[in-house]
């Protein structure tokens, strides 16, 4: 089956699984030495339309928070959506995609997925962040409140009811909750000294910002967001290394 995959977390799975991706978007990076064979059509969000005709997909992979606009549009060939919102939904939907692509691997995937979901989260603290990639600065007091950044000008961050949200909350991160998921806010309106900023690497690109960021009153931390965001074999191995150390399971 040619499959072209408008999810980066999906592509690198598929990938990993031995199946027959033909088609990406320029998000999909991973894994590097394969994707850069495979065309790209355009963005997760926009595309070129007569590159996905040219080439001549027997199915196109999206997801509902990814790719709403794509859904709506796209009605030339098959496709398959799936809907990823918590770690809670991805052993589902990889049996599903397991069954669509009659690939045993996705089913040894799903049940990996099932043993993380079952496992009890890991305790951490402010000071001892899962995914850090460097300190830009570090606490100097007890934090009250922790903020997961993903974007700069307006800032964003993340609502609890994101698959980013169960991420952290997984490894023992409990950040502050909103109504939305993707809310914009006014750090004025939090205490400096006493809220943590955790700046994702994506997709807003930090930490190519370090220099002008040094000037932030927050402490704040740079992390790995492919770790936290890529819901398929990125963000499991991540799960199942940080939960077996705190564990002590092997």
């Amino acid at each position: 089956m040619r499959i072209l995959s408008m999810v980066p977390s999906w592509t690198e799975t598929l990938i990993s699984v031995g199946l027959n991706v033909v088609g990406r978007t320029r998000f999909c990076v991973h894994p590097r030495e394969t994707v850069k064979d495979i065309p790209a059509v355009g963005g997760t969000k926009n595309w070129d339309w007569q590159k996905v005709q040219a080439i001549r997909p027997d199915l196109i992979l999206l997801d509902k928070e990814e790719n709403p606009k794509f859904i709506s549009e796209q009605s030339d060939f098959a496709w398959h959506a799936s809907h990823i919102q918590s770690i809670h939904d991805m052993p589902l939907e990889l049996k599903k995609l397991s069954s669509r692509f009659n690939n045993k691997e996705l089913d040894d995937l799903a049940q990996r997925w099932q043993n993380v979901v079952n496992m009890p989260s890991a305790k951490t603290n402010a000071h001892n962040i899962p995914g850090l990639i460097r300190w830009g600065k570090t606490p100097d007091y007890p934090i009250d409140s922790i903020l997961y950044m993903i974007w700069r000008k307006p800032w964003m961050t993340v609502s609890q009811k994101t698959f980013i949200g169960s991420m952290l909350a997984r490894v023992g991160i409990s950040i502050e909750n909103f109504e939305t998921k993707y809310p914009e806010i006014d750090l004025e309106n939090y205490e400096e000294a006493r809220t943590l900023l955790l700046l994702s690497s994506e997709p807003y690109p930090f930490l190519n910002k370090e220099k002008e960021l040094s000037n932030l009153k927050f402490p704040h931390a740079f992390v790995d967001g492919e770790a936290f965001s890529w819901f398929g074999v990125r963000s499991l191995m991540f799960l199942e290394k940080h939960l077996h150390q705190k564990t002590g399971s092997s």
